[in-house]
Formats: structure tokens, C-alpha cells, sequence
């Protein structure tokens, strides 16, 4: 996996540095996927230079991506090493000049998430783990925070483009508003997860799709973060590839706002 770790390292950051020229050209354009859901040219050129570099070192492996192969169909089903991407998570706050967006890769081997990187390349931060091997933020290791009450937990979430099941998560928003110390919505749940697993949020609940979490997600769980599910997972889904009502936070904080949370239901 350490071959795996450095092969990730070195694309993300490739990735990161074309957004970041990308984004800086006059040529940005912007379109709605589905509708609703923003995406830009320069996610599909992230896109497509990563699964290109992908199919080029690991021809046999299989990649989920956001942008070009949405539908895979179930990960646990495969046999061979899937890569799940997301070129640009946070492509709303990237088209509108925030800094609050990044890369992100993982890799799976036999029903496992070995690999985990989500890089920033406006704030230059590498969040990587690897399976076992510990959460590390430029090479430097980090740890989720130690804060033991919700009253003084900072907790971070975010809301879908399609509004129609807004109403739950406005009464979930109250309960944690009311009985945490104050909530933060930055954009990007790959980067909201990451800065959970190194201390600058407590807690993190929020339905997502697969590739906006899996890299994170080992991410977080090497740091010493809980993670799990404020609904029951469906019969004979794997937890970790699980991506609807997502809950991480450190292990004391976690049954509390498990808690919060199912009592909001």
C-alpha cells in the first residue's frame, strides 16, 4: 500500500495544481448537472487526467468517479481494486472563488478503503491515511479533538441542491443548534470531514454520495474518529460504503450526538 499511498499522493496534488490553473484562466465555464448540481470544465479535465493516470499505472482496476462513471453498481459486488474520485468536491465554492474545495481519491482492495487522500490545493493541505497506518496533514500526524460535550462541540454538516427533504434536516439543524455550541456549513464534506479528523471541528452528520466521503471518511477514522449512521443501514450494505445519514465525531462525542440526532427523526 505505501507504492498505492505515494501513486495517490502525487495525482492528487497534479489534480490540485490543474483546478487551480483552471481556475485562474479565463475559460471557466459552468453548467447544471441533474438540474441543479453545479459543475465546471475543470472538473472534467481534473476528472479525466486522474482516471487517464489511473487506467494508465492500474489498467485492470475499476474507477468510480462523480463526473465520468457515477454507476459502477455495487463496490462490495467487485472483485478487483476500485479508485472512487471526486475531482472537485466543493465545485460550488471553487466556481465562486472560495477556497474550500479539494480533491479527492480513495482506493479500495478487498471490501476495504486502504487509501484515503483529499488535497487542497488553494490552502496547500494534504490530508492522507492509509489503513491501519495512522491520519497524517503534510506528512504530520494529526488526531481528532478531545472536547467531551456537545454544549461546547463545534459541528459541521451541509444541505443537498434538490430542496424537497429539507424539512428533517431543518428540525436535525434546531435539535443541534439548540444543544451544541454553533454549527458550521463550509461546503465541502471531504474537507469538513478531514478537519474534523484533525481537531478544527467535533462532530459531522450529513447524507452524501460515496465519492464525497470515502476518502475522508479513513481519513477520519485513523485520527481516532467514530464513524457510523444516525439510521439503521440497510440489510447486508458494508457501514463504510453506507452513504446516506453519515455521523462522525470522536468517541465520546459520538453516542451524544447519536443521540441528538435520533431523537430529532
Amino acid at each position: 500500500m505505501t507504492d498505492v499511498l505515494q501513486f495517490t499522493l502525487a495525482l492528487a496534488r497534479t489534480a490540485g495544481e490543474l483546478i487551480v490553473t483552471e481556475r485562474a484562466g479565463a475559460a471557466l465555464t459552468l453548467e447544471l448537472k441533474n438540474g441543479n448540481e453545479l459543475v465546471t470544465n475543470a472538473d472534467l479535465s481534473a476528472d479525466n487526467l486522474i482516471c487517464q493516470r489511473i487506467a494508465q499505472r492500474f489498467p485492470d482496476h475499476h474507477i468510480l468517479s462523480e463526473e465520468s462513471s457515477p454507476n459502477l453498481g455495487n463496490i462490495q459486488d467487485l472483485t478487483l481494486p476500485v479508485w472512487i474520485i471526486d475531482p472537485i468536491d466543493g465545485t460550488v465554492n471553487f466556481a465562486h472563488g472560495h477556497n474550500h474545495s479539494a480533491v479527492s481519491i480513495a482506493f479500495v482492495e478487498d471490501g476495504q478503503i486502504e487509501v484515503g487522500v483529499v488535497f487542497n490545493p488553494f490552502t496547500d493541505e494534504m490530508f492522507s491515511a492509509r489503513r491501519g497506518g495512522g491520519a497524517f496533514l503534510n506528512g504530520e500526524t494529526i488526531r481528532v479533538a478531545e472536547e467531551t460535550e456537545l454544549s461546547r462541540a463545534i459541528i459541521a454538516t451541509g444541505f443537498p441542491y434538490e430542496k424537497s427533504g429539507i424539512a428533517p434536516m431543518i428540525t436535525r439543524l434546531h435539535a443541534v443548534l439548540a444543544n451544541c455550541a454553533d454549527i458550521r456549513r463550509l461546503g465541502s464534506a471531504a474537507l469538513d470531514i478531514c478537519f474534523l479528523a484533525m481537531g478544527r471541528m467535533d462532530g459531522y452528520y450529513e447524507s452524501l454520495s460515496l465519492w464525497d466521503f470515502a476518502a475522508a471518511q479513513l481519513i477520519a477514522r485513523e485520527a481516532g474518529a467514530e464513524t457510523g449512521h444516525f439510521s439503521p443501514v440497510p440489510g447486508g450494505m458494508d457501514p463504510q460504503f453506507y452513504d446516506r445519514d453519515i455521523l462522525m465525531a470522536n468517541p465520546v462525542l459520538f453516542p451524544k450526538l447519536l443521540a441528538l440526532l435520533e431523537a430529532a427523526q
